[in-house]
């Protein structure tokens, strides 16, 4: 069998407000801040992560908090992020929850195969939750606010954006080993949409590809998304897909070691920038898993480094 990545790892994003990020992602979405850390290459910025009670790999949304205006939206970028839930009834709710936060949110419908519907954060961020018909696993966070049957899942399909998807296309396919599906007309009227999946597929293991020819490059700002990541399920699988991209000659990053997983980063060929993480050892490595996300955590390598590091960082709350 040829080497598959099994779904969607986590998702990094950028916000300018790391207290008002904390707060929607965790008090209207329900979130559960699983990691609160720094950016390892920059260590004056925190690096967020939330996800499910158990801090489930492909569950993972995470924020790197930097002092940035805006993004300017635009093709070569990572368009929107997909939060799964368990069934429509599901997406009923999320509709009238929001509209009481004040988030305005499209209608739902049919996106790309799965009852959704869109809105965004309050920085822009753009979001889509999309019923997965309850299939995998769910593991509720038992403070959060939102009823355990209604809690985000996980990450669904991640859209990017393209002028041109012929050399994206042949890198997914021959490289990565994902298998072009369906497509679909996107919902803002620009394009078609290409669906391809991974390993058993489904929507955490869907990456949706945009193509826009008629849009200018986005820029990186508030709102935006810094990279999505792929899941492999150890270091061995890793091993082998960098020595794929070697084989390949695709430029890399190399193995990094992210102390929570190891990762290893690439760009496609419109600019976007695609990690492959593993899924060990996670985020029980450093903290038992009922405090997650109560203190600043800070891989070994940066533990000498604490007292700066905090001396540095704004208060959250």
């Amino acid at each position: 069998m040829s080497l598959q990545l099994t779904g969607i790892h986590h998702l990094t994003a950028i916000t300018a407000n790391a207290p008002g990020n904390l707060h929607f992602y965790t008090k209207v979405l329900g979130l559960r801040l699983v990691k609160k850390t720094v950016n390892q290459d920059d260590t004056s910025a925190y690096h967020l992560f939330y996800a499910d009670g158990e801090a489930t790999p492909g569950t993972d949304l995470t924020f790197f908090d930097w002092p940035v205006g805006r993004e300017r939206r635009g093709t070569h970028s990572i368009a929107r992020t997909s939060l799964r839930v368990g069934s429509p009834e599901s997406l009923a709710w999320w509709k009238q929850h929001l509209a009481g936060e004040d988030i305005v949110t499209g209608e739902i419908a049919d996106i790309g195969g799965y009852p959704s519907f869109d809105f965004e954060d309050p920085e822009g961020q753009r979001l889509r939750l999309v019923s997965d018909g309850g299939k995998g696993g769910s593991h509720p966070w038992a403070q959060s606010p939102v009823p355990a049957d209604y809690q985000i899942r996980g990450l669904g399909p991640i859209v990017i954006s393209v002028p041109d998807i012929t050399n994206t296309e042949a890198v997914l396919t021959r490289v990565m080993n994902m298998r072009k599906g369906r497509d679909y007309a996107s919902p803002d009227g620009e394009g078609q949409v290409h669906v391809f999946e991974m390993g058993a597929g489904g929507p955490a293991a869907e990456l949706h590809v945009a193509v826009q020819p008629g849009q200018a490059p986005a820029r990186q700002g508030a709102g935006a998304v810094h990279h999505v990541a792929f899941r492999a399920p150890d270091q061995e699988t890793l091993h082998q897909w960098t020595a794929r991209l070697a084989e390949f000659r695709l430029p890399s990053s190399g193995e990094v070691e992210r102390y929570y997983f190891r990762s290893l980063y690439f760009r496609e060929p419109n600019g976007i920038l695609f990690e492959i993480a593993t899924d060990g050892p996670g985020f029980t490595a450093d903290e038992p898993l009922e405090t997650l996300g109560e203190s600043l955590a800070l891989p070994p390598f940066l533990e000498p480094k604490r007292a700066s590091i905090e001396a540095g960082l704004k208060p959250l709350k």
